[in-house]
């Protein structure tokens, strides 16, 4: 586990050491990087990483801001272990004023899945249906796992980063069959290539 508390405000000083003690070996890392706090955690741990974060004195993140998911698939930055998926948590002290992100790789890129944080945080429960839709991340536990954004019969994870960006299907009304159907993408795939063009002595150019 590492944390860096170099150049760091006495409140946000405090509440790594707080996040450091109250987690333990459960956090992989506790990053400060821009005044803002990031703690990785495993799978197996992020449920009860998560009540810690809730309940633990010093750290008391009472509201879970924003929840959604990541596709590492075209990454190469960084301190990364080679995992698709994330989910990326951010989490709010209204009690001392400091927030943390928490973050979690799933452990099976074919089956992206990772505890649901609904028993913590009532407010969890349509983000990770939103990350469920977009990026096919299962959240294990959840009452009600559905699609939230796309329709019932949509096919794919549109923020996959391999998802085409003209989609699988396309729908139309029907004016014969009286219904909304379903039909092949009849948008022809083609790559734009942006051209640069100057008015004469553009910028001073001779």
């Amino acid at each position: 586990m590492e944390s860096n508390l170099a150049a760091v405000t006495p409140s946000l000083g405090a509440t790594v050491q707080a996040v450091t003690a109250a987690l333990g070996d459960r956090a992989k890392s506790i990053d400060l990087k821009l005044g803002e706090i990031t703690v990785v955690v495993s799978a197996r741990n992020y449920l009860e990483a998560a009540r810690v974060l809730k309940e633990a004195p010093g750290c008391q993140f009472e509201q879970l801001i924003d929840l959604c998911g990541v596709d590492y698939s075209e990454y190469r930055m960084g301190e990364w272990d080679g995992l698709r998926y994330a989910v990326v948590v951010h989490l709010l002290s209204v009690s001392l004023n400091q927030r943390v992100r928490l973050r979690v790789f799933c452990p099976d890129d074919d089956l992206p899945a990772v505890e649901s944080l609904t028993s913590v945080w009532s407010g969890a429960n349509w983000f990770e249906r939103e990350a469920f839709d977009l990026f096919g991340i299962v959240f294990e536990g959840h009452s009600d796992l559905r699609r939230l954004l796309t329709d019932y019969g949509f096919i794919g994870h549109p923020f996959r980063k391999d998802f085409p960006v003209s989609g699988h299907v396309e729908m139309r009304y029907d004016p014969e069959k009286k219904r909304v159907i379903y039909q092949p993408v009849s948008i022809e795939p083609r790559e734009i290539t942006p051209r640069i063009i100057r008015e004469e002595k553009y910028g001073g150019l001779q």
